[in-house]
């Protein structure tokens, strides 16, 4: 199978965005219609989608006050209803209440951020309720430690303390972003993600300054490792990386 790519639907708004860093005042709008986007980036052959509520993971809550489906939410379920690839969902993620409706509106597997750090617990009871395959723990880093709420805050806790914590519990896959590359085409950083998979022995998906081909052939070479996938956005909304290329360097 090789390396996963998975091209990232960053939300604001209802539209597709991009931050630099993680910095809501450095955004780039791409699209207004993210169904449309998904649905572009399945027929180059992606295999998987990675969405992000970034208004959920900014206000630390993935609701609005008005009782209807919030906006992002809507826009997942218009991107499944549009494509045919599973999708993992992130932003705001607060309570087993807020995994449930993400699955219930067709995600395949739900990210945990700052709440897994915050609130181990959640992670321990998402794991027996929805099983080890439908959650994905997000371990967001600058210069290896953990950030949250929205990569305002810095904690203490190494990526790998964290990671190794999460293993002994039951979790099977994380997603780990170097927040000083993500959106800069910086290039990806294997070394710290190649660490942290043998460190912990989970299953990770990279992310963050992916620039080009040779990021992806740099991954894909350590897939034996534990690095299962890469999640793409910045590379590909620019036109620096080609997905379609991208996907033949990773299945090498």
């Amino acid at each position: 199978m090789g390396l996963i790519i998975l091209p990232a639907i960053d939300l604001r708004g209802g539209s597709v965005v991009r931050l630099r860093q993680g910095d809501p005042a450095a955004q780039t709008l791409f699209d207004a219609d993210p169904a449309a986007v998904a649905l572009r980036w399945v027929e180059q052959g992606a295999r998987w989608l990675h969405v992000v509520n970034l208004d959920g993971a900014l206000t630390g809550s993935s609701d609005d006050t008005s009782g209807a489906l919030p906006l992002n939410l809507r826009r997942l379920a218009e991107i499944r209803a549009q494509t045919d690839v599973p999708v993992q969902y992130g932003g705001g993620i607060r309570s087993l209440a807020d995994i449930e409706r993400i699955l219930s509106l067709g995600a395949s597997r739900v990210l945990i951020g700052t709440a897994a750090v915050r609130h181990i617990d959640l992670v321990q009871q998402a794991l027996e309720r929805f099983g080890p395959q439908s959650i994905v723990v997000a371990l967001d880093a600058r210069n290896e430690r953990i950030s949250t709420d929205g990569w305002r805050e810095q904690s203490s806790l190494t990526a790998i303390e964290v990671a190794q914590q999460l293993a002994d519990m039951g979790v099977v896959r994380v997603l780990y972003t170097d927040i000083s590359r993500d959106g800069m085409l910086a290039g990806v950083n294997v070394d710290s993600t190649l660490r942290l998979a043998r460190a912990s022995g989970l299953r990770v998906v990279a992310s963050g300054g992916v620039a080009g081909l040779s990021d992806i052939r740099a991954l894909a070479a350590r897939c034996r490792d534990g690095i299962e996938g890469v999640v793409v956005g910045q590379a590909l909304y620019t036109g620096a990386l080609d997905l379609r290329l991208a996907l033949e360097a990773a299945s090498q």
